[in-house]
Formats: C-alpha cells, structure tokens, sequence
C-alpha cells in the first residue's frame, strides 16, 4: 500500500519538472589558475634550457654515491642423486559401463565420480541385499563411514508415471 503512495508522488508532474531541469543554463566552469597550464611552460625557451641543462653540483653528487650489493652464496646440497618425492595420487579406472562417454577415465582411489555415484546408488536402491555399503566400499575403493553416510544421506530420484485415466483422481 505504501509503495503505490510513494509511486504516485514520485511520478507527479514528471515531464514538466524534467524539462524546467533541462532547460535550466548550465553553470560556467571556475577559471583555471595560469601556472596550471603545462603546454605554455614547455614552448618558452628559458624553460627548456633549463630542463636540459646539466647540473654539475648535482652530477658529483651522483657520482659520490657508490653502492655494493653482494648475495649470500648458494648452497646445493647435493644427497648422492635422491630425489624429492613426487606427490603422485594412486588412481584407478572408473567403473560405468554404457554411460562411458560421459565421465572421466581415471579417478584418484577414495573418490567417485558423479556418474559412478549415481550408479552406486541406484544399485543400492534396487538391490540393497546384494549392493551392501561393505561391497560398494570394496568394489570402488572407498571408506566404509564415508559409504554408509552417503548411503543414508544421498537418495536418487525415482520417477513415476501415472496412467491417463488415474489423473482426474490426482
């Protein structure tokens, strides 16, 4: 109720009060100060000669300053040809059968890939006798707690088709 209020003050005279504003003179810039005009410095040729001038006070001063730099020396430890370790994750194939094309080949072992987690369960869905949290866990490489939370947490989708003649009742 409030909004439809406000909108009417807000919309009132609209077109008239838009163009008093745009009808309105535009205020005249501030002067600028003279100095702050740089192209006016840089055609007078004092200035230029004393932008170019060599200052000799200036240059011994330069050249009195002397710096020196020394880095620490570099170490090699050298351990008779060991090598650092390389973190290399242990993968393993994934299992998907006809959805092949549409997930990765290779998955770190500990870890499911999206299609392999709806396989697991909808496996366990339809057939949770022989699909047991203790298989899967074996089957894909997995924890057993991790299993029976995703198990008890994750639920995929069942659809249901009803029959023409059953909709006047729904």
């Amino acid at each position: 109720m409030g909004a439809r209020v406000s909108r009417v003050f807000r919309t009132f005279n609209v077109e008239s009060r838009a163009r008093r504003e745009i009808s309105k003179e535009k205020p005249k810039p501030a002067p600028r100060h003279p100095t702050a005009r740089l192209d006016a410095l840089a055609e007078r040729p004092e200035i230029q000669e004393e932008i170019y001038r060599k200052d000799d006070r200036l240059l011994t001063f330069l050249k009195d300053v002397y710096v020196e730099s020394r880095d620490p020396p570099v170490q090699v430890k050298d351990q008779g040809g060991e090598h650092l370790p390389c973190k290399q994750e242990e993968k393993r194939l994934t299992k998907l059968g006809h959805l092949e094309a549409l997930d990765v080949k290779k998955v770190p072992k500990g870890k499911i890939s999206i299609v392999e987690a709806l396989t697991l369960l909808n496996n366990h869905k339809l057939h949770p006798h022989i699909w047991t949290a203790e298989k899967i866990a074996e089957e894909y490489s997995l924890e057993l707690k991790e299993v029976t939370s995703l198990l008890e947490f994750f639920i995929p989708f069942a659809v249901q088709e009803f029959p023409t003649e059953g909709r006047k009742a729904i």
